[in-house]
């Protein structure tokens, strides 16, 4: 590892990134793509099966179907379908996770830092009880209730969450979920060898997977991670590489299940845990954030300033956050882990740690998470982590960077603080869009990528595209991350953008872009687009609003489009997803969909070509409301 691969990078967003990637002694992702830029036509299309030994088997014009006699259409959505199980698997498993954890604070009377979100959430579900504690363990368990229904009944939470006309939609086609562990496992049946060979109905079935995910794994999530680890809060923070101060022992932490690590957290700034630090030569611990986890601390940094240096990057920005030097261990607890981490952690003696089995890594040590034994478990990884420190720090050279990122990012939005900034209400923003000072808004949601123009390329170039047309955005997923360290968070982006959301930033003193933070947060997104239309009395598919997830990358990017979809908003992907070999997947998803939820999926790699199609969907929806 000792080489130069630097020849060899991709093109990024984040120059200043680029070039201290293409620096760098040992090999990254980054340096990768290069290698791997000849793709397999059959994968791109879908085309290609490999369920049963028979295969396995590529569609083409002289062989239209499989040995079994699957034709295109069905491979296609047989493939597609599995891939929205999975993402949806990974997004319960979290809310599945996130539930347990409340539920077994509320047992123990634990903290319990969102009050306002308890009641809240308490509020929507109907439960009615005085102690604190009995009250959280309810809304725990009518979570949890949920999740463990069979697929064949509906989930009780769905039509009290989501919006009215939204259910009475899915009501109208058949798509309202079951058990949302059920759906996936029978998502997964559906898809196996010899089974369903109807495209539509298992089309269909992806939508139903959106609506349990997106209810579930996105919006139910964020409710009770509020609940646990007290709501977000508005504030400027840094972002960048120059988050990462040497002086301290510092642990990088990826995965999206902010909730294991809550005791950890607190130990690390108790006075038995800095005394450890401080007696080998450390001034005390800090956690540096990075993919959606990272972010989600970032939403609620303004509760955890001790201990939170603050979110250096995104899943592709990981090996160089490692690279620094500066980083003593790595705590894992779910996906947007490289495996590419993996060999840098050993040339620089980084230690590893998994808290969930789901995210092990090769050569990291598991150590999963135990309630009930969380104190014991802390008190380890601390002792492991000072080791570590030892072993490493004045051997392993230093290359930080403190001068990537800036220090300003507007942080802490969600949808409670935002409409706390606008006095209350959505009034604000609603007359701002009426008025035509904010045209509408486009959501720039999901993964970072490395195709697509190269790292974060396209999700920076539409961003700024977008926002030069008075369109406010609003970001959550590993996306924000590159946006947040390319600058278009801070208030001095207003220049950015066009004259009339030029005035309103500067107005307002905020940035064009508003960071909602983990993808996680897409959920939130919601809540915002559902009390909008509330407020102006239409169905959610009537708004000036539009999604894009420019650079998706992962199968639980899969599970948030169908949830767009089923939601009933334009989705705009940098890159298809594996599905152009069958024209009825292909017309289901980009003209079909509209007659049946409201929403259509876009297919555009040039920034502005895609503007150009969002801003006239935005006209058409302002249009259609008569402003």
């Amino acid at each position: 590892m000792n080489q130069c691969y630097g020849c060899n990078t991709c093109e990024s967003a984040d120059k200043p990134l680029q070039t201290f990637i293409s620096k760098l002694p040992m090999e990254t992702s980054h340096h990768r793509v290069e290698k791997q830029r000849t793709k397999c036509g059959f994968g791109l299309q879908g085309v290609c099966c490999r369920l049963c030994a028979n295969g396995p088997c590529r569609i083409t014009p002289n062989s239209p179907r499989g040995i079994c006699g699957a034709n295109a259409d069905t491979i296609v959505a047989r493939n597609f379908l599995r891939a929205v199980a999975s993402g949806s698997g990974c997004y319960i498993h979290v809310v599945e996770n996130t539930a347990l954890n409340l539920k077994n604070t509320a047992k123990i009377k634990g903290e319990i830092k969102g009050m306002e979100s308890l009641e809240h959430l308490a509020d929507i579900f109907g439960i009615e009880e005085s102690d604190v504690y009995k009250k959280a363990e309810k809304v725990a368990d009518a979570v949890l209730a949920d999740l463990y229904k069979p697929e064949y009944v509906e989930m009780e939470l769905t039509e009290k969450v989501a919006y009215a006309p939204r259910v009475k939609r899915w009501k109208e086609l058949g798509i309202m979920p079951g058990g949302a562990k059920s759906e996936v496992f029978k998502g997964v049946v559906k898809c196996s060898t010899n089974l369903n060979s109807d495209p539509l109905d298992m089309l269909v079935d992806c939508l139903r997977l959106g609506i349990s995910t997106g209810i579930y794994g996105l919006t139910l999530t964020n409710l009770l991670n509020d609940v646990l680890l007290g709501q977000p809060k508005l504030r400027m923070a840094p972002v960048g590489l120059r988050v990462i101060d040497p002086d301290y022992i510092n642990i990088m932490i990826t995965g999206h299940q902010h909730t294991i690590f809550v005791d950890l957290q607190e130990k690390l700034i108790s006075p038995e845990a800095i005394a450890k630090a401080r007696a080998v030569g450390a001034k005390g611990f800090k956690l540096v954030g990075c993919t959606c986890v990272g972010q989600d601390l970032q939403l609620r940094g303004a509760l955890y300033t001790e201990v939170f240096d603050g979110h250096a990057g995104n899943n592709y920005t990981s090996e160089a956050v490692l690279a620094t030097g500066a980083i003593d261990a790595v705590l894992s607890e779910f996906n947007c882990t490289l495996p590419g981490i993996e060999p840098i952690c050993d040339e620089l003696k980084i230690k590893q740690i998994c808290l969930d089995d789901v995210a092990k890594k090769s050569n990291a040590e598991l150590m999963k998470f135990d309630f009930d034994h969380r104190e014991e478990q802390s008190e380890k990884i601390i002792d492991k982590v000072i080791s570590a420190y030892q072993e490493r720090r004045g051997v392993v050279p230093l290359n930080l960077f403190p001068e990537h990122g800036n220090d300003n990012t507007l942080t802490g939005v969600s949808e409670g603080s935002l409409k706390s900034f606008l006095g209350g209400k959505w009034k604000p923003l609603i007359d701002l869009i009426v008025s035509g000072d904010i045209k509408g808004i486009a959501g720039i949601v999901g993964c970072s990528n490395l195709t697509a123009g190269g790292h974060d390329v396209l999700t920076v170039e539409l961003t700024r595209e977008l926002i030069s047309r008075d369109i406010l955005v609003l970001t959550a997923g590993c996306s924000s991350g590159g946006i947040e360290n390319c600058g278009l968070m801070t208030p001095e982006a207003a220049e950015f953008a066009g004259p009339k959301l030029r005035a309103v930033c500067k107005t307002l003193g905020i940035p064009p872009v508003l960071n909602f933070g983990p993808c996680l947060a897409i959920g939130r997104l919601e809540i915002v687009a559902t009390e909008l239309a509330a407020d102006l009395g239409v169905d959610l598919p009537q708004l000036p609003l539009v999604l894009s997830a420019a650079q998706w990358l992962e199968e639980q990017a899969l599970a948030d489009g169908c949830f767009g979809l089923a939601l009933g908003l334009p989705l705009h992907l940098g890159l298809p997803p594996f599905v152009t070999g069958s024209s009825v997947a292909v017309k289901v998803l980009t003209e079909g969909m509209k007659s049946l939820t409201g929403g259509q999926v876009i297919i555009n790699s040039d920034s502005k070509e895609s503007a150009d199609i969002l801003e006239n969907i935005i006209l058409e929806k302002r249009t259609g409301l008569n402003i």
